[in-house]
Parts: structure tokens; C-alpha cells; sequence
């Protein structure tokens, strides 16, 4: 629960990244901090702490000759790498500002975000990146420089760093309430928006990680999520650090499975979607096989009825060491858990990992939260089906002031030391979440998420106001909810609601079409393409009613749609109809949709 916290007595040291990592190298100088994948020998190759500090310290003296200052921004676009941190760290080791973007990230919104941070400096992965931004320099006052982080040549950061080496610049300690990111978010409506995290913010959220997970120099993770996107920041970067633990660097999705096996990491982060992927890839191994199915279903069953027994059975243990130590081996064998975050998993999986000994732990946070405001923790309790427990930093408030006294839930309400500083330069878009008056001196803001506190403080999300539309019936739709349980169908890649002002709900659905072909039921119903497949009203109609009865397991009859659109093209980034955080564009899918939508209700 939340305890009385308050400006005077919350920001113990460390309270700045700097000191954050400063320490960790005191304590921790040779163990490993970061693992790259060497695609020529296929090993892992680690560096330590000693060896990241150095070049931190060659870097900061660099930027310090070339005149970076207190305030001043520095973008960076690049994956997750050695090279990620040593730009953040030396940056804020002169009391500069980072301003972390995507490396997929379509060139006008990096110019956007470019001009409007103000951006002095940026650090680019490579030559490829280089030519899409080279012409900023030409439109954007503030831009002085581009270099490349992996390249040759006076604007290369090795030769910073051999200028740095040379002319040493001693790292200043900032002030928990200086500025040390802005994080842009999705932008799904419109443009992004700058989020002012301050040194105290990220800090802390660190801080609650190592707390509530117990992480010690010991641990170490596969980097999944982009270190530009606040959950990753927190969950890999910033935690592990603090913990003197170590970060390997995954080599993309689809080396998943290998790279867990080859780091055997101790812990994740990630986001559902992977969690569901590997119990489907577990699941449709063992149904390949009908002997192995029935062993495997018997082992379940003895796990269901183990799950609150203190002393497990004989029997458990024995179907243990044959076949969930070979499920427990797919992430490779020493995972202590997940953390995840965007979204619940469902129940029925969450305890499948919970029976297996890989249990998952449910979080919830905002880019605006630097992003922690409760989370499922091993200290803390664990509630499948919530996010955990407030933070023990922070407060929330149900505000029914949208639905009624009389409604068990309402717009949640978030105060304490997490919450941002405000969007740059948007002082409108920021009144407009933020509250008027402050909990023990720290600032609150309107998250538009909808949810309510259980009496044992446990939150749970029911939807999102920004999305929910109304019937015509009067019904409040949140379709986020909907759309993410719809997704539990392997078969489904993307799907997208909508009725708003309508009789009843409709749906885009973009099918997989490989999910599809390994389907005995729907191969018959398919053509050689998923294009010509969508084509046939038998497959369509099966499909359809599949997922109105899958759907109608947990929501109500006004809530499921009645009919449905299947299109080939699937949701991308490229195509501007997803985010870099995959979040849905909802504007834009309707704007390329919606006729075909509306000829749904013709009938």
C-alpha cells in the first residue's frame, strides 16, 4: 500500500542517472553490463563496467570540447547497443538532455521531433540512417552536428572518443529535478509529444524494479524492448544497472528462443504478445504429436492441482523433470520470471508459466509515469487478472466524475515523484492532464485509462476513455480490451472495432495466413493466397463465427461484432497504421477503411 512519502524524504541517493550508474561502476567494476551477439564467432561477447565507464568518460570530454552545456538536447537513433548507453551517460554527465528516437522511425517524425526538442547534437547508427536526416542540418537551427555510431572519419564516435581521451571532462551530478529525457510518445491522433522525465523520475522507477524483484549483480536480461520506448528504459536499462547486473542484447524476434538459450537469462521484460507467441509455439508442438498431448495434458492437470500446495506431490515433481524443465529450457533454464507491460496476459496463460515455474508479472505505467505506477511483484504480491499493487512511491485516485458515484470504476488519477515534468512545449496539451493540486508536494496527472482498486490495493484497467465510443444504444464500447483478447486466436496478426454511433460493433481482421495453413480445420477452406482466400465466403463465414464465440466466452453480446472485414495488408509502421510501440492508429486505419466499414451495416 502506499506509504507517506514526500519531496523532503523520497529522493535518497542515488537520485540522478549519473550517480545511478557512477556507483554500480564503484561497486561492480568487472562484472558484465553488456552482451552483443558477434555474428562472426555466434558467441556472445560481454564488456564490463570499467570498460562502458571509460568510454563514457572519452565521450562526455568530447561533447564538452565541442560545447554541449547544461540543457542542451542530444538525439540519438539507434538500437539497442553498447554505444545507446554511452551516448545517454555522457550526455547527462554534462547536465545535457537525451532525446532517444527509433531507428525504423519514418523520416518525418524524426524531423518533427528533431525541430521541435531543439535538438544540438544526434548520434545516428549508421551511414543508411545519415542519408534520410543529413538535410536537417539545412532547416533546423539548433541542429549543429551529425555524427555516426558505427563509421568512420572525423564525425565517427570513435574519433570523439579518442578526442575525449584526450581532453577529460569530470561529470557533473545533476539535480533530481533537472530534465534528463524527453520521450516522444506514439503519437496515434496526431503529432508526438514530447515527455519531460526528470533525473528523480527514472531514478526512482529504478529503483522500484530492483526493489520489487530483489535484482542483485547476479541478474541479467535479454534486451527485447527498444530503449526508446520508456518501458524498456526502465525494465532493462536503468533496473539492471542499478542492480550491477547484465543486459545481452537480443539479435531480433525471430532469434528469440535462441538468444534465451544461448544468455539464459534470469529475467524479461516484455510485452504480451511475445508471451502468447511461445505458449502457442508450446502448444501446437505438443498437439503435433497425440501421445505426446495426452503425457503432457496429464502433467498440467497435476500442476492445476499443485498450484497452492506448499509441498508439491511426487507426481508433480516427476512430470516436472520430464516435461516442464524442457519448457523452462526454451528460455533457458534460469528465468525467474517475466515482467510484463501494454496490456494484461490472459489469465489462463499467466498460470500455465505460474504452474511451469516461469510466472509472469503484470505491471502497468505510462510514458508520463517514467512508467512505473503499480506493478505484480514477487515482494509485493502477484494478482493475476490486475497490475499489481501502487508503487510505493505514488497514489492513485478513481475519479468517477466521468461515470457516475454509483460505477465500480473511474478515470485513474496518478500522483507522486514518477509523474512527468510536462510535454515540451505543449503548454496546452499538458494543462490538460495535469491536475490542479499536488499529494505530499508532487505532481498528478489524468492518465484516461479507466479502472478501480480492489480492497487488497490491487489496480485493475477496464479500458482506455480516449478510444471508447458509444452505441446507438447508449452502450460504452472500449475496444482496446476487446481487440487484444480477439488476439488470443493465433490466426488473428491485427484486428480493429468500430461503432460508433452504430447498432452494433464491427471489425477489421487482418488473418495469418501461416497460422491459417498449420490449422487442420481451415487448411480445406484455403487458396494459395491469403488475398484469394478472403475471397471465399465458406472461410470467411468460419472465421467470423469463430471469433464471435471466442469473444462471447468474456464479453457481452453489444460488445462482439456482428460482422467483420478481412483484408490481406496487415497493420505496419511502414504503412502508418501502427505505432513503433504497435499501438493502433485508429484515425488513419479508418480514414483508408471506412467506406468499406460502413457497407458492413447495409444490410
Amino acid at each position: 500500500m502506499t506509504r507517506v512519502v514526500s519531496v523532503d524524504t523520497v529522493y535518497d541517493n542515488p537520485n540522478n542517472l549519473v550517480d545511478l550508474f557512477e556507483q554500480s561502476v564503484a561497486k561492480y567494476p568487472d562484472n558484465r553490463l553488456f552482451g552483443t551477439k558477434n555474428q562472426a564467432s555466434g558467441q556472445y561477447e560481454w564488456v564490463t563496467y570499467r570498460y562502458v565507464a571509460d568510454r563514457v568518460d572519452h565521450l562526455r570530454g568530447a561533447l564538452k570540447k565541442l560545447g554541449l552545456s547544461k540543457g542542451d538536447k542530444v538525439g540519438v537513433i539507434l538500437h539497442n547497443c553498447t554505444e545507446w548507453f554511452v551516448c545517454e551517460q555522457a550526455v547527462h554527465g554534462l547536465g545535457g538532455v537525451l532525446v532517444p528516437m527509433y531507428l525504423q522511425e519514418l523520416p518525418k517524425v524524426i524531423e518533427y521531433i528533431v525541430k521541435d526538442a531543439e535538438v544540438k547534437f544526434l548520434f545516428v547508427a549508421h551511414a543508411g540512417v545519415y542519408e534520410k536526416v543529413k538535410e536537417f542540418k539545412n532547416s533546423i537551427p539548433t541542429l549543429k552536428e551529425i555524427f555516426l555510431v558505427f563509421g568512420e572519419g572525423d564525425h565517427a564516435l570513435p574519433a570523439l572518443e579518442e578526442t575525449g581521451r584526450k581532453n577529460p571532462a569530470p561529470s557533473i551530478k545533476p539535480h533530481w529535478s533537472d530534465l534528463a529525457n524527453i520521450v516522444y510518445t506514439s503519437g496515434t491522433t496526431g503529432d508526438p509529444k514530447g515527455v519531460m522525465l526528470s533525473h528523480g523520475s527514472l531514478t526512482l522507477c529504478a529503483r522500484s524494479g530492483v526493489d520489487g524483484f530483489s535484482l542483485d549483480e547476479t541478474m541479467h536480461v535479454v534486451a527485447i524492448l527498444p530503449w526508446a520506448h520508456v518501458f524498456g528504459l526502465a525494465a532493462d536499462l536503468h533496473d539492471y544497472i542499478h542492480c550491477g547486473g547484465g543486459i545481452a542484447f537480443a539479435e531480433s524476434v525471430d532469434k528469440l528462443i535462441q538468444n534465451f538459450q544461448e544468455v539464459k537469462p534470469t529475467g524479461l521484460s516484455v510485452v504480451p504478445r511475445i508471451v502468447n507467441k511461445v505458449y502457442d509455439t508450446i502448444m501446437q508442438g505438443v498437439a503435433a504429436d497425440p501421445v505426446k498431448k495426452q503425457f503432457f495434458d496429464a502433467a498440467v492437470a497435476e500442476a492445476v492441482k499443485n498450484r497452492d500446495l506448499p509441498e508439491k506431490t511426487k507426481e508433480f515433481k516427476d512430470y516436472d523433470a520430464l516435461v516442464f524443465s524442457q519448457v523452462r529450457n526454451v528460455f533457458g533454464g534460469n528465468l525467474k520470471f517475466f515482467v510484463t507491460g501494454s496490456a494484461l496476459i490472459k489469465p489462463e496463460i499467466a498460470l500455465f508459466f505460474k504452474d511451469i515455474g516461469q510466472p509472469t508479472f503484470d505491471g502497468y505505467g505510462l510514458t508520463e509515469t517514467g512508467p512505473t505506477v503499480s506493478m505484480n511483484s514477487p515482494k509485493y504480491g502477484n494478482k493475476y487478472g490486475t497490475v499489481g499493487t501502487v508503487d510505493k512511491n505514488m497514489r492513485v485516485v478513481i475519479d468517477k466524475s466521468r461515470v457516475g458515484e454509483d460505477s465500480l470504476d473511474g478515470e485513474i488519477i496518478v500522483y507522486g515523484p514518477h509523474v512527468m515534468m510536462g510535454y515540451h512545449n505543449k503548454p496546452q496539451q499538458t494543462a490538460e492532464v495535469m491536475m490542479p493540486d499536488k499529494w505530499n508536494g508532487f505532481p498528478g496527472i489524468r492518465t484516461g485509462d479507466r479502472g478501480w482498486l480492489d480492497e487488497e490495493g490491487f489496480l485493475h484497467i477496464t479500458g482506455r476513455f480516449k478510444d471508447e465510443y458509444k452505441l446507438a444504444n447508449g452502450k460504452y464500447v472500449h475496444p482496446e480490451g476487446i481487440e487484444n483478447e480477439a488476439k488470443l486466436l493465433r490466426w488473428i496478426l491485427n484486428i480493429m472495432l468500430y461503432g460508433d454511433g452504430k447498432d452494433y460493433n464491427v471489425a477489421i481482421v487482418v488473418p495469418d495466413f501461416a497460422m491459417l495453413q498449420a490449422d487442420p480445420k481451415i487448411k480445406p477452406l484455403l487458396k494459395d493466397t491469403l488475398e484469394a482466400s478472403l475471397k471465399e465466403k465458406a472461410l470467411t463465414d468460419y472465421l467470423s463465427g469463430e471469433i464471435i464465440t471466442y469473444l462471447r466466452k468474456t464479453y457481452g453480446g453489444y460488445e462482439v461484432p456482428q460482422k467483420f472485414l478481412f483484408i490481406a495488408d496487415d497493420f505496419t509502421v511502414d504503412n502508418g497504421m501502427l505505432t513503433q510501440t504497435m499501438k493502433l492508429k485508429r484515425p488513419f486505419v479508418l480514414k483508408k477503411y471506412q467506406e468499406l466499414l460502413l457497407s458492413l451495416y447495409k444490410d
